[in-house]
C-alpha cells in the first residue's frame, strides 16, 4: 500500500511539472531525499520499538538534510553548512526521538529528544550568529561595528551568571 501511494505522489509531481511547466529537476530534486526520510520515519511505527526508534532518528535526519537543501536550493546559499549541521546532528536526532517517543508512549524517549533537539536549535543559532553576524559569511557581518554584539554579549553573560548563582545555591 505504501508503495502504491508513494507511485501516485511521484505521478502527480511529474503530472504537476509538466502542466505547470515546473522544472522538477532544479526546484523539486531535495524531495528525492526528503521523501525516503519520510518514508523510513513512517516505517519505525511498523517496528518493535527498539528498532524503531532508530528508523526514526534515521528518517529525522534524512528529512532534515533534505529540507535545508530545499532552503539552500532555493536561496543559493550554500555556504550555511558551515553553521547548519546542528540541525541535523543532534538536531534531527533529537527531532525522530522527540516525535517517536510523544507517539509511542515512551516519555523517556521523547524527553531526551527534545534535549537533543534544543540542543541543536542553540548550536545552531550560536554558529549562525558568528558565522553571519561576526564573519559575514553570505555577505556584511550585521553584528560588528553595531550595538548589537556588546547588547547580545552582555545579555548572554547575565544569563550564565544568574544560572551559575542558582545552580551554585541547590547544592
Amino acid at each position: 500500500m505504501i508503495l502504491g501511494a508513494v507511485l501516485i505522489l511521484l505521478g502527480l509531481l511529474f503530472l504537476a511539472e509538466r502542466v505547470l511547466d515546473f522544472d522538477l529537476g532544479q526546484y523539486g530534486w531535495p524531495l528525492f531525499v526528503i521523501v525516503p526520510g519520510v518514508l523510513l520515519f513512517m516505517a519505525a511505527f511498523a517496528a518493535p520499538p527498539r528498532e524503531g526508534v532508530g528508523l526514526a532518528i534515521g528518517g529525522a535526519i534524512t528529512v532534515v538534510v533534505g529540507l535545508i537543501l530545499a532552503f539552500q536550493n532555493a536561496t543559493d546559499l550554500w555556504a550555511t553548512w558551515a553553521y547548519a549541521w546542528p540541525l541535523v546532528a543532534p538536531g534531527g536526532v533529537g527531532l525522530g526521538m522527540a516525535i517517536y517517543g510523544a507517539i509511542r508512549g515512551l516519555p523517556d524517549v521523547a524527553r531526551d529528544g527534545f534535549r537533543a533537539l534544543g540542543l541543536g536549535i542553540v548550536l545552531f543559532v550560536a554558529f549562525g550568529l558568528f558565522f553571519e553576524g561576526v564573519i559575514g559569511l553570505s555577505g556584511d557581518p550585521f553584528l560588528v561595528g553595531s550595538d548589537v554584539l556588546p547588547v547580545a554579549l552582555i545579555g548572554l553573560g547575565a544569563v550564565v551568571l544568574v544560572g551559575g548563582l542558582l545552580r551554585s545555591r541547590r547544592t
